[in-house]
């Protein structure tokens, strides 16, 4: 895991600027945790092995409704150099009784399942913990990738498939990017504009297939006349006025200034790796 960490800054474009590591109890180790601070990045691991002895007045609840407590600790587990942060949320466990007499446990904390990540991240725990579970929706991400084209493996041959596969992520980090940019230009419109209804509200939310639709789909006439080839779309569809809005912000970034172009602003230091 600290090889590979080493090896993601070679790959990322110089824009970025800063990265946030988010990975599960395979990846904690004095190893791992010490490449991340190394390179600089921000992480929470999933806990796997350690055992952080959390202050038992120090559980707290994020909302007065919940039944969910967290806690937080600098520990060092055996064998890491220093003391890092842990932090944990704690869930009581549903009793089974079905009407019957239900074994009290011995210890307090036989009645709670937990959470623990070890992390670099500021703030309260139950926000670290948040912005660690946003990591689940990558499951969503590789299953709709694979069903617009990864699992149509195309031949027996490796490079064949290896070019198909690049294709198709490409396509799909497309229309990803698409479904982003649209949902952004919804967000900086007027207030005007905010309340008619829109078919893109939303679209970020929406499948790649549902993002077609309302992208793509509007009824329209194509015209030729004079040599020149119109699409002439109803002022009175309502999904019309979302697009050109679209439309008009594509626009508008096509002439913002791209310094990744010229270089001379972001190093591009992953098109040597590209390259090689």
């Amino acid at each position: 895991m600290a090889t590979l960490i080493h090896s993601y800054k070679k790959y990322l474009p110089g824009c970025v600027k800063s990265v946030v590591l988010r990975g599960d109890g395979e990846f904690i180790s004095w190893e791992s945790v010490k490449a991340a601070n190394e390179e600089g990045y921000d992480f929470i691991f999933g806990n796997k092995g350690c055992n952080p002895p959390f202050e038992t007045l120090q559980w707290y609840k994020a909302r007065k409704k919940d039944e969910v407590e967290y806690n937080e600790i600098m520990y060092q587990p055996m064998g890491w150099d220093y003391a890092c942060r842990f932090v944990t949320m704690r869930i009581l466990k549903e009793a089974e009784a079905n009407g019957e007499n239900v074994q009290l446990q011995l210890h307090e904390d036989d009645r709670y399942k937990y959470r623990i990540f070890v992390t670099s991240l500021k703030g309260k725990p139950h926000g670290v913990i948040e912005e660690y579970d946003k990591r689940a929706d990558c499951e969503n991400l590789i299953g709709e990738a694979k069903r617009e084209g990864l699992e149509a493996i195309p031949s027996a041959k490796f490079s064949s498939n290896y070019a198909y596969f690049q294709l198709v992520m490409l396509t799909y980090n497309i229309w990803r990017s698409f479904k982003m940019i649209a949902e952004h230009s919804q967000a900086v419109s007027t207030e005007q504009e905010k309340q008619s209804e829109c078919s893109l509200k939303g679209i970020m939310d929406n499948t790649i297939r549902i993002a077609r639709l309302k992208l793509l789909f509007l009824a329209a006439k194509i015209r030729s006349h004079a040599g020149t080839t119109t699409v002439k779309y109803s002022e009175h569809d309502s999904r019309a006025a979302g697009f050109f809005r679209f439309l008009a912000y594509l626009d508008k970034l096509r002439n913002q200034v791209r310094p990744w172009l010229d270089g001379s602003s972001w190093p591009c230091r992953h098109l040597e790796v590209l390259c090689v």
